[in-house]
């Protein structure tokens, strides 16, 4: 079974956005272990709208805080510590993809003493990187392919949404990893959109992984 992370530069970048049409690009299970905050809905859910007649499975979250914070901050809040061998334990037995959502970026805690990176580490996934073109992601994203290579996380590449500036090229040139995909930026996301994109990167993202 291929298992492959979505993490993201930081917070509100696009990773449920883009784990959408990864999946379907894919053919891959989605699976996020850790929800924090679920008030308008979560992420699992928003991904199953798109993904109901492709054959993928949503499998449920170990941990679903109620908290829209840090998850060792909502984890805390309600007496509960992420242990990270126990969402191991949990990792869905499948014969297909299975499409991995991370809670924010690399160095967002779980509990006190791990992070989503030593997660990544701890299911021996492959590593897909979200980046949003905006002010200063230019550092974020190259501060985020240097976790990756102090940690020896295998990088698969880079996907890219939205339409700020183009740092694209700069931010692949300077990391070293590939660009998988440049999502543009969309007013009307809907399962055309999500199906066309897919469509769109399926041959690239094989070829990498």
């Amino acid at each position: 079974m291929e298992k492959i992370f979505v993490t993201g530069i930081g917070t509100g970048i696009g990773k449920t956005f883009v784990s959408a049409i990864l999946a379907k690009a894919l053919n891959a299970d989605y699976w996020k272990p850790v929800q924090a905050g679920f008030e308008d809905g979560t992420d699992s859910e928003w991904v199953s709208q798109w993904l109901q007649e492709s054959g993928s499975v949503i499998h449920p979250e170990v941990y679903r805080l109620t908290k829209p914070a840090s998850p060792h901050i909502a984890a805390r809040e309600e007496g509960i510590t992420i242990d990270i061998q126990h969402i191991c334990k949990r990792i869905p037995n499948i014969n297909r993809p299975l499409l991995i959502e991370g809670a924010g970026g690399l160095l967002v805690p779980l509990n006190n003493t791990t992070f989503v990176a030593d997660l990544i580490k701890a299911l021996g996934a492959k590593v897909i990187l979200v980046s949003r073109n905006y002010l200063g992601s230019i550092n974020h994203s190259l501060l985020t392919a240097r976790v990756c290579r102090e940690m020896q996380i295998p990088v698969i590449g880079w996907v890219f949404n939205d339409q700020y500036l183009d740092y694209e090229d700069e931010i692949v040139q300077w990391s070293n990893f590939p660009r998988i995909a440049s999502i543009p930026y969309s007013d009307h996301v809907n399962g055309s959109f999500i199906n066309s994109q897919a469509a769109a990167i399926s041959k690239q993202l094989k070829e990498l992984l």
